[in-house]
């Protein structure tokens, strides 16, 4: 938290299936595995491109969270389906130790493409959701806990849930 690179809206992706963009997703893939990751942004790494990768399986640091199908997403647009937010417990690489208590949008519906340029048109909702809304953000400028809306509910992990072995997002 505080790199510029953070704060910085992403450049949208123009040319696929390139060994440049094979390169960054694989690197993206080796990270967001080795720290059992939920999803991650280009711009974590250094690259102020529209891409993220997100999925959940069997993950120990989401017991209790629905399955996610592993996505390569390129210039995302996310569309809200109705109003109605949700608040839960996120964490990020980008401001390590910490969770905070963020609205999301219940149901979403996102497009975008793939690595080689295939549509992709989902609608989803629930932790499926909370996921690639966090991750898009990233492509933003925006970290969650400027989503907060009650910083009380902004801590350190050891703070919040004592005793509990939680790592970042």
């Amino acid at each position: 938290m505080g790199d510029p690179r953070l704060l910085a809206v992403s450049e949208p992706v123009r040319r696929f299936n390139t060994p440049d963009l094979a390169a960054l997703l694989t690197d993206m893939q080796d990270t967001m595995q080795h720290l059992s990751g939920a999803g991650l942004a280009a711009p974590q790494i250094g690259v102020n491109l529209r891409v993220v990768i997100f999925g959940v399986a069997q993950n120990p640091r989401y017991p209790e969270a629905e399955m996610v199908p592993f996505t390569v997403l390129i210039n995302p647009v996310l569309t809200p389906i109705g109003s109605e937010l949700e608040e839960g417990w996120e964490g990020c690489l980008s401001v390590p130790s910490m969770r905070g208590l963020v609205p999301r949008y219940r149901e979403l519906q996102y497009t975008g493409v793939d690595d080689t340029g295939q549509r992709i048109d989902r609608r989803v909702s629930g932790f499926h959701a909370r996921v690639v809304q966090h991750e898009t953000d990233h492509l933003d400028g925006i970290l969650y806990p400027r989503r907060i809306r009650d910083l009380t509910q902004f801590g350190f992990n050891e703070a919040l849930f004592p005793g509990e072995d939680l790592q970042d997002d």
